[in-house]
């Protein structure tokens, strides 16, 4: 299977971070470790929604979407409404 995934600043709860992998498990260990150059500066990160694909391609193409504008309208409105609220009042 073939995750794209949303993780979501622990720190900074407004940063997300919009990702595809196989191995769903060992790459947010990855991002928790400091292993990419974007995600240790707000580490650690914490998993808020992933939407599993048989397909990778399907999933590559979900994750590029959700990273566009109407995606990241898309993420706000529907997809983590009440996440991106209780995160501003946090923050």
């Amino acid at each position: 299977m073939h995750h794209v995934y949303i993780l979501r600043s622990v720190n900074h709860p407004k940063r997300l971070y919009i990702g595809c992998a196989q191995d769903l498990e060992r790459r947010i260990a990855q991002h928790n470790h400091g292993d990419s150059a974007y995600s240790k500066t707000y580490a650690p990160w914490q998993l808020d929604a992933y939407v599993a694909f048989k397909n990778r391609e399907l999933a590559e193409d979900f994750e590029h979407y959700l990273k566009s504008g109407s995606g990241h309208a898309f993420l706000k409105k529907r997809l983590l409404p009440k996440l991106s609220t209780t995160a501003a009042k946090r923050a």
